[in-house]
């Protein structure tokens, strides 16, 4: 059968708790914002009603509108990058559609000393660390391995291992907390709290696992945040746990927290409580934000090969970025005009982006060499200028070398028989046309290398980056 039908045969087969989350059980998470904007207060076993109010009592409208234009410029940035990829410009690209309330709720809960440690698609609160979006862009485009400095943002590189990042945030925790204790130490590293975020599939991990034990076990100040979006690609949560996410953390021995993953307020208190626990040297804290993945896992993938379009129309109704927009209209903090004004600098960051992108420069062959180990190794040094020499000579003689200057082709490997298919039985790959509507487009050729667009200027509010980042992002990190 076509492999559409396939997949929509393994989703009738699935039991109805395993096909995602049920509508039916958000209101087992702790909300500060229903899906239609109206204001309410829904805690949850681990915090009262009360606590959560405090953690946002200072939050304005003003505020919110703050979070409302961080989520639509990052929605917006996201959709350029995902149609850059469309067009051949980038290799991959993993979307967030969906997922803004999650990020922005949590990266804004965070002090300038704290350090995060991202998966791949933590693109929104890189966004609200003051990361260049165009230096995400570069890893995607193959020009750069790390386009940012962690230190200087607070903000780890995206790691590409699934679940890994959980270790290494727990390791640098575990220091944190370590030189916190030292004699005339205490000063510096007093305060500072690590944040891990990971998805409902990485959860699936041993990596996981290992670092909410060591968490648990040395008390180390880190939040571990699960965006549970229902998918691990195409695996639904129930595929991978017949509990909630959250509720692993009390076999460890730290608590465990479920928030509305799509509601920004709540996101951003229940985050705000998490690191006030770590900062306090209470320990570790696991928050499964509850949120959905709109679109593709990555640019490689077809959801509607394992969810049907029903499901994927009720959680639009849970659009984090239109239950912001609705509750300010209800206060009257937010006219068309000034909607307007933010959707206009979002296209505006958009263009930038993508102008700044296609500006990248190729990098040199070398480069690949750079920053691979702190001290570069005899070997490595070796294999350099190999390469060196290799491109040299090139250079040095006619383009088109004689042929007894070139290496002879070794003879393919004969194929054992149970690999040899009959010429009349062999298939050519599909033409492009022939491909649908959702294959990736073929490679494109190289883009030309436009001069570098200036930076524009965007939305700003207090302690927070413009739309167009060009400037470091927060200045004081932990000691390093």
């Amino acid at each position: 059968m076509p492999p559409s039908a396939f997949g929509r045969s393994q989703i009738a087969g699935l039991p109805a708790r395993a096909r995602g989350l049920s509508l039916a059980n958000v209101t087992e998470l702790m909300q500060l914002l229903t899906p239609s904007g109206q204001r309410v207060t829904t805690a949850g076993p681990e915090i009262s009603g009360a606590e959560i109010e405090a953690q946002v009592a200072d939050v304005t409208c003003a505020d919110l509108l703050a979070l409302y234009a961080d989520m639509v410029v990052i929605r917006r940035l996201d959709a350029e990058a995902t149609a850059l990829q469309r067009q051949g410009e980038l290799g991959l690209w993993a979307p967030l559609r969906g997922q803004e309330a999650a990020q922005v709720g949590s990266a804004r809960a965070l002090a300038p000393g704290d350090m995060a440690f991202p998966s791949y698609r933590e693109h929104g609160v890189a966004y609200c660390r003051g990361v260049d979006p165009v230096a995400i862009l570069g890893l995607f485009r193959g020009t750069t391995h790390g386009g940012w400095d962690p230190h200087e943002h607070g903000f780890a590189l995206y790691a590409i291992v699934v679940g890994s990042q959980t270790l290494h945030a727990t390791g640098y925790a575990m220091a944190v907390r370590n030189e916190t204790r030292q004699p005339g130490n205490a000063g510096d590293d007093a305060g500072c709290a690590t944040i891990a975020y990971f998805g409902d599939g990485a959860s699936s991990q041993g990596d996981v696992g290992e670092a909410f034990g060591w968490a648990a076990v040395f008390d180390a100040p880190v939040v571990f945040f699960c965006q549970n979006n229902q998918y691990a690609i195409s695996e639904p949560t129930a595929r991978q746990s017949r509990v909630p996410i959250s509720r692993r953390a009390a076999g460890h021995g730290f608590p465990g927290v479920r928030v509305d993953g799509n509601d920004v307020l709540a996101t951003l208190a229940v985050t705000r409580w998490a690191l006030a626990r770590a900062r306090a040297g209470a320990g570790p804290t696991l928050v499964e934000a509850v949120t959905y993945r709109m679109g593709a896992h990555t640019t490689a993938d077809d959801p509607s090969r394992y969810r049907e379009a029903d499901e994927v129309a009720r959680w639009a109704g849970r659009d984090p970025v239109a239950r912001v927009r609705a509750h300010l209209i209800a206060e009257d903090a937010l006219d068309d005009a000034a909607d307007a004004a933010v959707t206009a600098r979002a296209d505006e960051a958009a263009a930038d982006l993508r102008r700044r992108c296609l500006a990248l420069p190729d990098p040199e062959p070398l480069s690949m060499f750079d920053h691979v180990t702190v001290v570069q190794s005899a070997h490595l040094a070796a294999e350099r200028a190999d390469l060196a020499d290799l491109l040299a000579a090139g250079d040095d003689g006619d383009d088109e070398a004689d042929d007894d200057d070139r290496l002879p082709t070794p003879p393919a490997a004969p194929l054992p028989p149970s690999a040899v298919v009959a010429p009349d039985t062999a298939e050519a790959p599909a033409p492009a046309a022939d491909r649908g509507p959702n294959a990736d487009p073929a490679p494109g050729p190289a883009p030309r290398l436009l001069a570098q667009a200036a930076s524009g200027t965007g939305l700003a509010a207090a302690g927070r980056p413009g739309l167009l980042p060009t400037a470091p992002g927060p200045e004081a990190s932990c000691p390093r």
